[in-house]
């Protein structure tokens, strides 16, 4: 199982990129920050980044006002 936010559990899977978990956790938002066990990822690596079963995942939705 992945955590995500200390609230969503995610049924992990062998070779779990970043952008498996954001299509599960149907997060469709493009202005987001993902940290995987305190490690911030970046967007260029979500296709290739491998989560670990029992990650900590952090979801970070970016708003900007004015």
């Amino acid at each position: 199982m992945v955590r995500v936010n200390d609230r969503l559990e995610i049924e992990w899977h062998d070779g779990m990129t970043v952008r498996d978990l954001l299509k599960a956790c149907k997060f469709t938002f493009p202005m987001i920050n993902v940290l995987v066990n305190g490690k911030l990822v970046r967007k260029e690596q979500y296709d290739t980044y491998t989560i670990e079963d029992g990650a900590e995942v952090r979801v970070i939705h970016l708003i900007t006002g004015g």
